[in-house]
């Protein structure tokens, strides 16, 4: 009797350990770094047309995901010199559609909050196999401290289409078209290929502002990356 019992505290035992394990491998950890000969956002530099070096964790359970990533800055003045941006969301895949929804503050941490602001975002995207298609919109979410030289601004909504068509020899072509309220529109042609664990693109990206013609931005960036 006494063997009967050890042996099924042993099997429970073991079964326990199987399904933490198995629920401990569901958790993924990943990292992510790239250097890009400019940092190009919605069609506006942010480091003044000058190169810049990028990075970010991420931890995702089950299609929840949350994570960080940063970058340097420099908007022409000496308080600006980083970007870091914290974020969450869930993301899955039916079929060949997938989406993603979730929050993601930007946080530039030389201004304390006085530029701060959030976003509250869904993207959607179907894989048609000669195309993949995807849309996002982003709602702006005020999160600045009120009282801060910028309490008149008020960040605005976004939203971008793209389609991204496979090429020969493993090349990727990207097209996508931006729209912030209040700022611009954007749009972007670019080329992606990936090598061993780099990913590699060089992309001509444009910005033509609503109101400010002088403001109006053309780019070439090329990026390299890998993920970890």
């Amino acid at each position: 009797m006494k063997s009967i019992k050890i042996s099924l505290v042993a099997a429970l035992l073991a079964a326990s350990t199987t399904a933490f394990a198995e629920e401990k491998s569901e958790l993924g950890i990943s990292a992510n770094v790239a250097m890009t000969s400019n940092y190009v956002w919605r069609g506006m530099t942010q480091t003044n047309n000058s190169p810049a070096i990028q990075g970010g964790f991420d931890l995702d359970y089950k299609g929840f995901y949350l994570g960080t990533w940063g970058s340097n800055v420099e908007f022409g003045d000496e308080k600006n010199s980083m970007e870091m941006d914290l974020y969450l969301g869930y993301a899955g895949e039916v079929d060949k559609f997938s989406y993603d929804i979730g929050f993601i503050e930007y946080v530039y941490p030389n201004m304390s909050d006085e530029y701060n602001f959030g976003e509250a975002y869904l993207s959607l995207g179907y894989d048609f196999d000669v195309a993949s298609l995807s849309a996002m919109y982003a709602l702006g979410v005020d999160t600045h401290d009120a009282d801060s030289a910028a309490d008149d601004w008020e960040p605005t909504d976004y939203v971008e289409v793209g389609v991204s068509v496979p090429l020969p020899s493993e090349v990727a072509l990207d097209l996508t078209y931006g729209s912030y309220e209040d700022m611009g529109e954007n749009y972007s042609v670019s080329l992606g290929k990936s090598l061993g664990k780099f990913d590699l693109s060089l992309a001509y990206i444009g910005f033509t502002h609503d109101t400010d013609s002088d403001s109006d931005e053309d780019n070439v960036v090329a990026t390299i990356s890998t993920s970890f």
